[in-house]
Formats: C-alpha cells, structure tokens, sequence
C-alpha cells in the first residue's frame, strides 16, 4: 500500500505542475497622419560654368522624406522658405534683388506618391513656396523617398565678388 500511495502522491505531484490559466488582450491600435523629412545635402553650392555671365549659378538640394496622409480625405506638402537671405553687401538677394529680374528659382521632380512642382518655381523669404503635394492615402516607403531640389540663381554682373549664404528651411506636413 505504501507503494501505491507514494506513486499516486507522484502523479498528483506531476498534473499539478501541468495546470495552466489563459486570459487574452485585444490589442488596438490608431494610426494617424505622419510626415518625416531629412535634408541629406548639409551645404549646397551654386556654381556657374560660365565667365560670361551666359549661365546661372546652380545646385542640388537632396532630400529623403516619409509620409502617411489619412486614407480618405488627407493632403500633405513638402514646402521651402528662405528664412534667411543671402548676407553681404552688394551680393545676390532673394527679398530684395539688386537688378530687376534677379531670381532664386528652383525645379522640382519625383514619383508616386507626389505630386511635384511644376516648371520653375522663385524662392521666397516672406512665404513658403511647395516642392511637394500629396493627396488622400498617400504613403511613402518606410525607408523614406528621395527628391532633388535644383537651384538657379542668376548671375548678375552687379553682384560684388565674395562668398553669401543664405538658408532654404524645408517644412513636411500631413493630415
């Protein structure tokens, strides 16, 4: 009987480590709108070919950006400022142009899902001007798109020799 007892007390022993309880979760999630930008050209030099004034001063800006618009009804931009102006006396100006004419302008090009600029576009410093637009259920990779901003400046004789700079402030919003 001794034996029958101990293996019992063992099986007992054995089932009990057995038991297990469940209970569950529901797991929710909201995904909203979101827009993420990185300019990836830290410096981007104008430069001209010409020693004739026949060609303006040019450069790329490139940029890699993220984007998720609401599925029905959400738009998004990808815009540019100069926040601030080419600095000197004498130099080229974006606010105020030494010569009629005088322009930073700039072109734009990219795929689905923006929509890009469209011909030239001038550069302002009193409002934001768009690169980018994105309509209702827009969504980039998730490694981010990649656009190229191309400057031109004019070259104008006017300007004094020397070094200006002057800074583009992208901006990327979705809703």
């Amino acid at each position: 009987m001794t034996k029958h007892a101990t293996l019992t007390v063992c099986v007992l022993l054995a089932l009990a480590g057995i038991a297990q309880a469940q209970s569950t979760t529901t797991l929710s999630v909201s995904v909203g709108p979101e827009a993420a930008l990185t300019v990836t050209t830290g410096t981007t030099n104008l430069t001209t070919s010409s020693t004739t004034f026949g060609s303006n001063f040019t450069g790329t800006t490139s940029l890699t950006y993220q984007i998720r618009t609401t599925k029905s009804t959400g738009t998004g931009t990808l815009s540019v400022k100069i926040t601030t102006d080419f600095a000197g006396t004498g130099g080229p100006s974006v606010g105020t142009p030494p010569s009629s004419g005088d322009t930073l302008q700039y072109t734009c090009g990219t795929s689905a899902p923006a929509t890009p600029c469209t011909g030239s576009v001038t550069a302002s410093t009193a409002s934001s001007t768009n690169v980018l637009g994105f309509g209702a259920g827009a969504n980039s990779s998730k490694a981010g798109n990649s656009e190229a901003v191309s400057w031109a400046l004019t070259d104008d004789p006017v300007y004094a020799t020397g070094t200006y700079t002057a800074t583009a402030t992208f901006t990327i919003s979705a809703t």
